[in-house]
């Protein structure tokens, strides 16, 4: 009678070895450990946040992204109408845009810090050449006379401090001074004049025009499609362009020591005509727009953010083969200490992003998964007692994350090689427990 259980002692018994009472606290710490893995991503969102916040300031100092749009010729119409039996006149512009349009442009990238942050401008010099042809009149209904002599040139620049040197615009061989400011603001907000010589006589005449353009900017260039045959040819030594816009080049190359981009973009291309009068088609204009950005190719606060994504995974194949060494080889294993683990492995991704903030993303990476897992595998040779079986974690740790590392690098495969691994892995858990029977199964005594 002296051995019979007590039933306080049963429910501790049944405490200690029941695996459904064990999955459900491992359940329980999964989903506890979540917590922290969310403040995870909440400080790298900060760090990226006070990265743009680094990119925003030098860019301010130094020149934004730039928005070449022009030329455009402008000419001053008077219209004359009766309004109260009395005649108004009003002033209209006639915008005409160039019959052919040739940019050709190298950017040259670089590279500043501020602080631990990078950040990516350039200098472009641009030689921008085409010719304007004069064979449409504008609307004759109540139009007094055509100021053929007030006829200017506005070249529209997004971000006028990246103009590095004095601009002569050559006009039919002569060469003519530029005035700051646009006087179509509504077009171009901002850029320069160019007063052109009287156009009495240039009805139907072909007006050749051609610039050299030195401007420096950051991270993105772009140009507006205004010739009726519009051709742009850039050059760069940077080697991970994101081509954007309305337009994507017809030829391009990119390679590791640089890129080249052709684009040719036609009149039936674009959304607007090549003359109008007013300001409506200001908005089209600003929509057609073109370019290529200067990007630090998938950097290191996305792959972070995106590994950060597969802490549950991580955890959850950790546990699972915590739980399998408990239950198949009778090593019991206190909550506590999956809690040690867990944490261990929520630690990874702080000292990812603070490592990589010094130093390549690889490197950080590497740094980072041989501290988790060499902390890990000591820490289970005295819980597994085993040797074999921590060489087994370290295998299986070592195996996570390099399937992790690979997934990041194939940014545009990443939800496939993500898919087909945890597809993978949940094969093999299959495999290796398919003859365990859950029903009759209670945690072993030691």
């Amino acid at each position: 009678m002296e051995n019979e259980t007590t039933p306080l002692e049963k429910v501790n018994n049944w405490i200690k070895n029941s695996v459904m009472l064990k999955l459900a606290t491992i359940t329980i710490l999964v989903l506890l450990l979540l917590i922290p893995t969310s403040m995870i991503t909440s400080i790298i969102s900060e760090r990226e946040f006070l990265n743009n916040a680094a990119v925003s300031e030098v860019s301010g100092k130094w020149a934004d992204s730039q928005l070449v749009n022009g030329p455009i010729l402008t000419i001053p119409l008077v219209y004359e109408y009766l309004k109260d039996d009395k005649i108004v006149e009003s002033v209209k512009y006639w915008h005409v845009l160039p019959k052919s349009l040739d940019i050709n442009g190298t950017v040259d990238p670089e590279k500043l810090r501020r602080g631990i942050y990078e950040i990516v401008v350039y200098r472009s010099a641009l030689a921008v050449n085409g010719s304007f042809v004069l064979d449409k009149m504008p609307d004759e209904n109540n139009l007094k006379t055509i100021r053929w002599g007030q006829a200017f040139l506005t070249i529209g620049i997004s971000d006028l401090r990246g103009i590095e040197d004095d601009v002569i615009v050559k006009w039919n061989n002569r060469d003519l001074k530029v005035e700051p400011g646009s006087r179509i603001s509504d077009i171009a907000y901002a850029g320069f004049t160019v007063a052109v010589p009287d156009l009495t006589d240039a009805f139907g005449k072909d007006l050749a025009f051609g610039f050299d353009l030195k401007l420096q900017g950051s991270q993105n260039l772009s140009f507006t499609p205004l010739g009726s045959n519009t051709n742009i040819k850039l050059t760069s030594a940077w080697p991970s362009p994101s081509f954007n816009g309305n337009f994507i080049p017809d030829d391009r190359q990119v390679t590791e020591a640089g890129f080249s981009a052709n684009w040719k973009v036609l009149q039936l291309n674009r959304n607007f005509p090549q003359s109008w009068i007013g300001s409506g088609e200001a908005e089209k204009l600003q929509n057609s727009a073109f370019g290529v950005d200067l990007i630090l190719p998938l950097d290191d606060y996305q792959k972070s953010m995106r590994s950060a994504k597969y802490a549950i995974m991580t955890i959850v194949l950790t546990f699972l083969i915590f739980f399998l060494v408990e239950i198949l080889n009778g090593r019991k294993i206190h909550p506590f200490q999956y809690t040690l683990v867990g944490l261990a492995l929520s630690l990874f991704y702080i000292l990812l992003i603070s490592i990589s903030e010094h130093t390549n993303f690889n490197l950080a990476y590497a740094v980072s998964t041989c501290a988790i897992v060499g902390m890990i595998s000591l820490y289970s040779m005295s819980v597994f007692k085993m040797p074999k079986l921590s060489m087994l974690l370290v295998a299986t740790l070592i195996g996570i994350y390099g399937f992790l590392f690979v997934t990041l690098q194939l940014a545009d495969y990443a939800l496939l090689m993500g898919s087909i691994g945890l597809t993978i892995i949940l094969a093999i858990t299959m495999y290796f427990t398919r003859n365990i029977n859950w029903y009759k199964l209670n945690i072993a005594t030691e």
